[in-house]
């Protein structure tokens, strides 16, 4: 099983979608094992959008993030990255198809309410710089049969 890491952004805290974001991610199926509301400092960030460091929009885009407090969510289950980003939606919300998170509640290309891990080597590293190990639950979800065949619990 994979695991993801989705942060609720600054703006979706502060337009109460912290639920209905969990929300969608359990009715999928998804196991949640972290969750917890955060400030998020200048540290973290730099490492969590090295890839940005050197762009023109990396200072207003750690002054956001720092403006509120975040949730980070620790999500579990069968390809759950791609998933996750697949109800995402696409960065410019505006452009994001409805049913997802962003095709649904979004607008903005920065204020786009969520943020979900890329690949499976990001969301390692982004749970290492987010969760401690106390912070990780891990958990039998009794439902699993439901959600899954056995051949892709085993694969």
């Amino acid at each position: 099983m994979e695991i993801s890491v989705v942060l609720v952004k600054p703006d979706g805290v502060q337009r109460g979608l912290i639920g209905e974001v969990i929300h969608r991610f359990e009715r999928k199926g998804l196991k949640l094992i972290g969750l917890k509301m955060i400030s998020l400092t200048d540290g973290i960030l730099e490492q969590w959008y090295a890839h940005h460091k050197d762009k023109s929009f990396f200072g207003g885009l750690k002054t956001y993030m720092k403006s509120y407090p975040i949730v980070a969510i620790l999500l579990e289950g069968k390809d759950a990255v791609a998933t996750i980003r697949k109800m995402t939606g696409i960065t410019k919300a505006r452009d994001a198809e409805p049913g997802t998170i962003r095709g649904d509640f979004a607008m903005s290309q920065q204020y786009n309410l969520i943020h979900a891990s890329e690949t499976v080597e990001i969301a390692k590293k982004e749970k290492d710089l987010i969760f401690s190990r106390e912070e990780i639950f891990e958990w039998d979800k009794k439902d699993l049969q439901n959600i899954y065949l056995e051949d892709e619990l085993r694969g």
